[in-house]
């Protein structure tokens, strides 16, 4: 209560007034009257100080029955809280915190609503898109001219680019609704760099880029094992399209006192300095590496990658690495997944 700064001001100018009436009183009254001048202006310091201490400890209750509140807990009841004018506070904020309460189980109800209908609409855009892939590769195999043979590929592979479009899309808004659960268990990172590679191995040998890796097997973080894969391959793939034939890309991991750090590099362009500052943002696509012919990314992946790391409280930034000479050899990934610190 003392802390209270406006109340510690309160009681000295009260004592202050007891000073002053007491000086007052003794020219005229001698210190008889001065003695209990001073006595009673004491005694109703003292009264101030009762006051004031069942005020802020009104108020402490209702601070923490607010705290409460913001917790989750649903049963909180404000009904012993009847000090003056407290009360009116205390039923206004009452109510405020039950239309509150009601309206984020109604947010909840709207979220799970909202997962199911994303994962309704996943199933049935993956449906037809996989059967025409299926149809494409079929007709491929027996078209009668390499030129239409050609075609069909180049078809196939547009595809296969739209099913990884809506099912990044798809993820995003499953994350924005907050209908994701992100797990936490320890994952190890010469795994979790092998099963993010996996699925580009046959793009890797395609475009003729080498990939790399050096991990120890003791290097690990608390995390979702399977949505840091997802972001981890998208940062692989970004790599692997800005990455010219002959070219590599090295994944490596090290861990300290802080943190689980895992470092992607490419040996393309690197990222051009306006590209910086927005290169994780949502559909945004650089002037690096780009071709309205052929064009290599459409600004999800790693607008995907940097939602699913900070999910999990980790965080990730992009720069170019440089040679000695300050020469751009490529664009640099930096993830870290802190630890908990007790």
């Amino acid at each position: 209560m003392l802390r209270n700064r406006s109340l510690l001001i309160q009681l000295a100018a009260s004592l202050a007034a007891v000073a002053v009436a007491s000086a007052m009183a003794l020219p005229t009254g001698g210190v008889e009257a001065a003695g209990t001048v001073a006595v009673l202006g004491l005694v109703l310091a003292a009264l101030f100080l009762t006051v004031s201490a069942v005020r802020v400890r009104a108020l402490a209750r209702l601070s923490r029955r607010i705290e409460e509140a913001l917790e989750g807990r649903r049963t909180v009841s404000f009904a012993d809280m009847s000090e003056g004018e407290l009360a009116i506070l205390t039923s206004v904020v009452g109510k405020t915190i039950a239309q509150l309460s009601i309206a984020n189980e109604d947010l909840g109800r709207e979220r799970d609503a909202l997962a199911d209908a994303l994962a309704d609409i996943s199933h049935q855009i993956r449906t037809p898109l996989t059967s025409l892939v299926l149809e494409l590769e079929l007709a491929r195999t027996r078209a009668p001219t390499p030129e239409l043979r050609e075609r069909l590929r180049k078809s196939e592979s547009s595809l296969e680019q739209i099913q990884w479009l809506v099912s990044s899309l798809l993820k995003l808004a499953r994350l924005d609704s907050g209908s994701v659960e992100l797990t936490r268990q320890s994952v190890g990172a010469a795994s979790l760099v092998a099963a993010a590679f996996d699925p580009l191995a046959v793009p890797f040998d395609l475009k003729g880029v080498s990939f790399a890796s050096s991990v120890a097997p003791s290097v690990a973080f608390e995390g979702d094992p399977s949505w840091t894969r997802e972001a981890l391959t998208n940062i692989l793939k970004n790599c692997l399209e800005h990455t010219p034939r002959g070219g590599r890309v090295r994944v490596t991991a090290s861990e300290d006192a802080l943190a689980c750090r895992i470092r992607v590099e490419d040996t393309g362009p690197g990222i051009a300095d306006e590209d910086l500052p927005h290169i994780f943002e949502r559909f945004y696509r650089g002037c690096t590496g780009q071709n309205e012919a052929e064009p290599q990314g459409f600004g999800i992946g790693l607008s995907l990658a940097r939602a699913l790391i900070r999910g999990q409280g980790g965080q990730i930034s992009a720069s170019n690495a440089r040679s000695p000479q300050g020469i751009v050899t490529g664009a640099r990934f930096d993830i870290a997944f802190f630890k908990v610190l007790v």
